[in-house]
Protein backbone atom coordinates (compact mmCIF):
# COMPACT_ATOMS: atom_id res chain seq x y z
CA UNK A 1 0.00 0.00 0.00
CA UNK A 2 1.28 3.20 -0.88
CA UNK A 3 0.72 6.81 0.73
CA UNK A 4 -1.82 7.67 -2.02
CA UNK A 5 -3.88 4.43 -1.66
CA UNK A 6 -4.38 5.14 1.98
CA UNK A 7 -8.21 5.80 2.90
CA UNK A 8 -8.59 9.23 5.03
CA UNK A 9 -7.59 9.00 8.70
CA UNK A 10 -10.41 9.32 11.19
CA UNK A 11 -10.20 12.18 13.13
CA UNK A 12 -11.08 12.97 16.70
CA UNK A 13 -11.10 16.32 18.19
CA UNK A 14 -11.14 17.69 22.10
CA UNK A 15 -10.12 21.74 22.23
CA UNK A 16 -6.98 22.10 20.99
CA UNK A 17 -5.97 18.39 20.91
CA UNK A 18 -5.89 16.41 17.41
CA UNK A 19 -5.58 12.83 16.86
CA UNK A 20 -5.89 11.07 13.49
CA UNK A 21 -6.71 7.03 13.68
CA UNK A 22 -5.26 5.31 10.51
CA UNK A 23 -7.92 1.95 10.82
CA UNK A 24 -6.53 0.50 7.28
CA UNK A 25 -3.07 0.22 9.13
CA UNK A 26 -3.41 -1.97 11.93
CA UNK A 27 -5.64 0.29 13.91
CA UNK A 28 -2.87 2.92 13.95
CA UNK A 29 -2.43 6.40 15.41
CA UNK A 30 -1.63 8.60 12.45
CA UNK A 31 -0.82 11.40 14.93
CA UNK A 32 -1.68 13.27 18.26
CA UNK A 33 -1.13 16.90 18.75
CA UNK A 34 -1.86 19.65 21.02
CA UNK A 35 -2.00 23.06 20.09
CA UNK A 36 -0.33 21.76 17.19
CA UNK A 37 2.83 20.99 18.53
CA UNK A 38 3.78 17.07 18.36
CA UNK A 39 3.13 14.75 21.04
CA UNK A 40 3.69 11.44 19.58
CA UNK A 41 5.88 11.63 16.86
CA UNK A 42 4.98 9.71 13.27
CA UNK A 43 7.71 7.55 11.80
CA UNK A 44 8.35 5.21 8.97
CA UNK A 45 9.95 1.37 9.02
CA UNK A 46 10.55 0.60 5.71
CA UNK A 47 11.50 -2.77 7.42
CA UNK A 48 7.27 -3.21 8.84
CA UNK A 49 6.52 -3.67 4.78
CA UNK A 50 2.64 -4.52 6.21
CA UNK A 51 2.65 -0.27 7.30
CA UNK A 52 3.43 0.27 3.66
CA UNK A 53 6.48 2.51 4.29
CA UNK A 54 3.83 4.93 6.04
CA UNK A 55 4.46 6.68 9.47
CA UNK A 56 2.95 6.16 12.00
CA UNK A 57 2.55 7.79 15.60
CA UNK A 58 1.64 4.51 17.87
CA UNK A 59 0.30 0.96 17.48
CA UNK A 60 -1.26 -1.78 19.31
CA UNK A 61 0.74 -4.87 19.73
CA UNK A 62 -2.05 -7.95 20.06
CA UNK A 63 -1.58 -10.88 20.04
CA UNK A 64 1.97 -10.66 21.26
CA UNK A 65 4.38 -8.10 21.52
CA UNK A 66 8.12 -7.75 20.43
CA UNK A 67 10.26 -10.82 19.39
CA UNK A 68 9.78 -14.76 18.99
CA UNK A 69 13.11 -16.66 18.06
CA UNK A 70 13.72 -17.75 15.10
CA UNK A 71 9.17 -17.76 14.84
CA UNK A 72 9.07 -21.13 16.71
CA UNK A 73 7.43 -21.93 20.47
CA UNK A 74 5.72 -25.05 21.71
CA UNK A 75 2.63 -24.61 23.78
CA UNK A 76 0.52 -28.07 24.83
CA UNK A 77 1.57 -30.78 23.10
CA UNK A 78 2.05 -28.77 20.02
CA UNK A 79 5.05 -26.91 18.52
CA UNK A 80 4.44 -23.77 16.35
CA UNK A 81 6.62 -22.11 13.19
CA UNK A 82 5.38 -18.18 12.62
CA UNK A 83 6.81 -16.67 9.53
CA UNK A 84 8.96 -13.41 9.81
CA UNK A 85 6.99 -10.24 9.42
CA UNK A 86 9.95 -7.63 8.98
CA UNK A 87 12.16 -7.48 6.47
CA UNK A 88 15.60 -8.89 7.17
CA UNK A 89 15.31 -10.58 10.70
CA UNK A 90 13.51 -14.45 11.05
CA UNK A 91 12.33 -13.46 14.68
CA UNK A 92 8.52 -12.33 14.22
CA UNK A 93 7.47 -9.24 16.19
CA UNK A 94 4.48 -7.48 17.84
CA UNK A 95 1.73 -10.01 16.50
CA UNK A 96 0.22 -9.66 13.67
CA UNK A 97 -2.76 -7.24 14.42
CA UNK A 98 -0.21 -4.11 13.12
CA UNK A 99 -0.43 -6.25 9.62
CA UNK A 100 -4.00 -5.72 8.90
CA UNK A 101 -7.05 -3.72 8.79
CA UNK A 102 -9.25 -2.78 11.67
CA UNK A 103 -13.12 -2.03 11.33
CA UNK A 104 -14.51 1.13 12.89
CA UNK A 105 -17.63 0.00 14.56
CA UNK A 106 -18.44 3.31 16.68
CA UNK A 107 -17.02 6.91 16.67
CA UNK A 108 -18.44 10.36 18.06
CA UNK A 109 -16.23 13.27 17.73
CA UNK A 110 -13.67 12.18 20.79
CA UNK A 111 -14.14 8.70 20.95
CA UNK A 112 -13.44 5.49 18.37
CA UNK A 113 -13.63 1.87 18.83
CA UNK A 114 -12.14 -0.79 15.83
CA UNK A 115 -12.05 -4.51 16.07
CA UNK A 116 -10.04 -6.89 14.66
CA UNK A 117 -11.28 -10.48 14.23
CA UNK A 118 -8.76 -13.04 13.11
CA UNK A 119 -8.98 -16.70 12.06
CA UNK A 120 -5.91 -18.80 10.74
CA UNK A 121 -6.11 -20.26 7.41
CA UNK A 122 -4.48 -23.97 8.74
CA UNK A 123 -4.29 -24.66 5.17
CA UNK A 124 -1.56 -22.33 4.51
CA UNK A 125 0.99 -23.24 8.13
CA UNK A 126 3.93 -23.22 6.61
CA UNK A 127 2.99 -18.96 6.33
CA UNK A 128 1.07 -18.91 9.25
CA UNK A 129 1.14 -14.93 11.36
CA UNK A 130 -0.47 -16.79 14.20
CA UNK A 131 -2.00 -20.21 14.90
CA UNK A 132 -4.92 -19.08 16.89
CA UNK A 133 -8.28 -17.15 16.38
CA UNK A 134 -9.03 -14.29 18.53
CA UNK A 135 -10.86 -10.71 18.50
CA UNK A 136 -9.38 -7.63 20.01
CA UNK A 137 -11.15 -4.40 20.26
CA UNK A 138 -9.40 -0.77 20.74
CA UNK A 139 -10.93 1.99 22.14
CA UNK A 140 -9.50 5.69 21.31
CA UNK A 141 -10.58 8.34 23.99
CA UNK A 142 -9.52 12.00 23.53
CA UNK A 143 -9.44 14.42 25.92
CA UNK A 144 -7.92 17.58 25.67
CA UNK A 145 -5.25 16.71 27.59
CA UNK A 146 -5.71 12.92 27.77
CA UNK A 147 -5.57 10.05 25.37
CA UNK A 148 -7.15 7.27 26.54
CA UNK A 149 -5.96 3.87 25.14
CA UNK A 150 -8.51 0.93 25.96
CA UNK A 151 -7.44 -2.74 24.61
CA UNK A 152 -9.41 -6.04 24.91
CA UNK A 153 -8.06 -9.54 23.59
CA UNK A 154 -10.56 -12.25 23.89
CA UNK A 155 -9.74 -15.96 22.28
CA UNK A 156 -11.69 -17.24 19.89
CA UNK A 157 -10.28 -20.21 19.20
CA UNK A 158 -11.50 -24.00 20.23
CA UNK A 159 -8.15 -24.40 21.88
CA UNK A 160 -6.27 -22.50 24.51
CA UNK A 161 -3.86 -20.00 23.41
CA UNK A 162 -0.98 -18.05 24.86
CA UNK A 163 -1.26 -14.36 24.02
CA UNK A 164 0.13 -11.16 25.32
CA UNK A 165 -0.89 -7.33 24.09
CA UNK A 166 0.94 -4.75 24.65
CA UNK A 167 0.90 -0.24 23.00
CA UNK A 168 3.72 0.99 20.85
CA UNK A 169 4.10 4.79 20.70
CA UNK A 170 6.53 6.85 19.65
CA UNK A 171 7.07 10.14 21.61
CA UNK A 172 8.50 13.19 20.40
CA UNK A 173 11.72 13.92 22.54
CA UNK A 174 14.65 16.12 22.45
CA UNK A 175 18.36 16.51 23.81
CA UNK A 176 17.47 17.64 27.56
CA UNK A 177 14.42 15.14 27.74
CA UNK A 178 14.58 12.90 31.18
CA UNK A 179 12.40 9.76 31.59
CA UNK A 180 11.36 8.37 34.94
CA UNK A 181 9.70 5.28 36.48
CA UNK A 182 9.66 2.04 38.68
CA UNK A 183 11.02 -1.14 37.82
CA UNK A 184 12.55 -3.98 39.64
CA UNK A 185 14.56 -5.53 36.51
CA UNK A 186 15.51 -5.24 32.98
CA UNK A 187 16.00 -7.49 30.32
CA UNK A 188 20.30 -7.00 28.28
CA UNK A 189 19.56 -8.32 24.78
CA UNK A 190 21.94 -9.97 22.59
CA UNK A 191 22.67 -8.34 19.22
CA UNK A 192 19.13 -10.34 17.69
CA UNK A 193 17.24 -8.54 20.09
CA UNK A 194 16.41 -11.43 22.04
CA UNK A 195 16.78 -11.48 25.87
CA UNK A 196 20.31 -12.94 27.22
CA UNK A 197 20.07 -11.89 31.00
CA UNK A 198 18.52 -10.07 33.86
CA UNK A 199 19.93 -7.66 35.75
CA UNK A 200 18.64 -5.64 38.86
CA UNK A 201 17.18 -1.51 37.59
CA UNK A 202 20.09 -0.55 39.82
CA UNK A 203 22.85 1.78 38.90
CA UNK A 204 22.72 2.50 34.51
CA UNK A 205 19.40 1.12 34.56
CA UNK A 206 17.75 2.71 37.33
CA UNK A 207 14.94 5.33 36.11
CA UNK A 208 13.52 5.70 39.49
CA UNK A 209 14.97 9.20 39.43
CA UNK A 210 14.75 11.35 35.85
CA UNK A 211 17.05 9.91 33.69
CA UNK A 212 18.31 11.68 30.72
CA UNK A 213 18.64 9.47 27.53
CA UNK A 214 19.65 11.77 24.45
CA UNK A 215 22.99 9.48 24.62
CA UNK A 216 21.95 6.51 25.32
CA UNK A 217 20.68 3.48 22.49
CA UNK A 218 17.83 1.53 24.71
CA UNK A 219 15.66 -0.98 23.14
CA UNK A 220 15.01 -3.04 26.59
CA UNK A 221 12.30 -4.39 28.58
CA UNK A 222 11.74 -3.51 32.35
CA UNK A 223 9.92 -6.24 34.40
CA UNK A 224 7.75 -5.47 37.52
CA UNK A 225 6.61 -1.96 35.82
CA UNK A 226 5.08 0.38 38.42
CA UNK A 227 2.22 1.27 36.38
CA UNK A 228 3.88 4.73 35.63
CA UNK A 229 6.67 6.84 33.70
CA UNK A 230 7.08 10.50 33.02
CA UNK A 231 8.63 11.81 30.27
CA UNK A 232 9.74 15.39 31.01
CA UNK A 233 10.73 16.60 27.37
CA UNK A 234 11.87 20.11 27.73
CA UNK A 235 11.91 22.56 24.59
CA UNK A 236 8.95 23.85 25.58
CA UNK A 237 6.64 20.72 25.03
CA UNK A 238 4.67 19.61 27.33
CA UNK A 239 5.74 16.62 30.12
CA UNK A 240 3.84 13.12 28.91
CA UNK A 241 2.92 10.87 32.32
CA UNK A 242 1.92 7.13 31.33
CA UNK A 243 -0.24 4.87 33.58
CA UNK A 244 -1.13 2.24 32.71
CA UNK A 245 -3.40 -0.69 34.11
CA UNK A 246 -1.73 -3.46 36.30
CA UNK A 247 -1.82 -5.84 33.60
CA UNK A 248 0.90 -4.30 31.78
CA UNK A 249 3.42 -5.86 33.99
CA UNK A 250 6.30 -5.17 31.86
CA UNK A 251 7.83 -1.53 29.99
CA UNK A 252 9.62 -1.74 27.11
CA UNK A 253 11.88 1.11 26.26
CA UNK A 254 13.22 1.67 22.63
CA UNK A 255 15.00 4.69 21.55
CA UNK A 256 18.55 5.07 19.14
CA UNK A 257 21.12 7.07 20.38
CA UNK A 258 20.79 11.43 19.64
CA UNK A 259 17.22 9.89 18.29
CA UNK A 260 14.26 12.86 18.31
CA UNK A 261 11.45 9.77 19.58
CA UNK A 262 11.60 7.32 22.75
CA UNK A 263 8.93 4.36 22.49
CA UNK A 264 7.12 3.90 25.65
CA UNK A 265 5.39 1.02 25.71
CA UNK A 266 3.57 -0.80 28.59
CA UNK A 267 3.44 -4.44 27.79
CA UNK A 268 1.81 -7.86 29.59
CA UNK A 269 5.21 -9.61 28.82
CA UNK A 270 9.01 -10.28 28.50
CA UNK A 271 10.49 -10.53 24.58
CA UNK A 272 10.30 -14.18 23.36
CA UNK A 273 8.18 -15.02 26.57
CA UNK A 274 6.35 -18.23 24.21
CA UNK A 275 10.19 -19.08 24.55
CA UNK A 276 11.00 -18.91 28.44
CA UNK A 277 8.20 -21.03 30.60
CA UNK A 278 11.42 -20.83 33.06
CA UNK A 279 10.92 -17.19 34.19
CA UNK A 280 8.32 -17.16 36.58
CA UNK A 281 7.22 -13.60 35.68
CA UNK A 282 7.29 -14.26 31.89
CA UNK A 283 3.93 -12.55 31.43
CA UNK A 284 2.33 -15.26 28.98
CA UNK A 285 -1.47 -14.93 29.42
CA UNK A 286 -3.09 -18.62 29.05
CA UNK A 287 -6.80 -18.27 27.44
CA UNK A 288 -9.69 -20.65 26.68
CA UNK A 289 -12.15 -19.97 24.68
CA UNK A 290 -14.35 -16.98 25.32
CA UNK A 291 -11.93 -15.77 27.90
CA UNK A 292 -10.39 -12.90 27.60
CA UNK A 293 -7.96 -9.85 28.60
CA UNK A 294 -7.58 -6.06 28.91
CA UNK A 295 -6.46 -2.95 29.92
CA UNK A 296 -6.28 0.70 29.83
CA UNK A 297 -3.47 2.79 29.26
CA UNK A 298 -3.45 6.65 29.93
CA UNK A 299 -1.22 9.54 28.52
CA UNK A 300 -1.63 13.00 30.36
CA UNK A 301 -0.17 16.24 28.96
CA UNK A 302 1.25 18.63 31.04
CA UNK A 303 3.67 20.11 33.87
CA UNK A 304 4.34 17.17 36.01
Amino acid sequence: MTETDIPSPLVLEKGKARLEILPHIGGAIGSWSFDQKEIFHPRSDSSLTAQGRVAVAAYPLVPYSNRINQGRFSFGDEDYQLSPNREGSPHPIHGNGWENPWNVVHRTDTHAILVFDFRPDHTEKADSHWPFAYRAVLSYVLYEKVLEVQMVLESRDEKTQPVGLGFHPFLHCGQTSELSFSSKAVWLNGEDGLPRGKVPSAGEWSFTNPVSFYDRSLDNVFTEFGGEALLKRGEGFPDVKISADSVFTHLVVFSPEKSDFVAIEPVTMMTDAFNHPEVADRGVQVLKAGQRIGGTIRFHLGDH
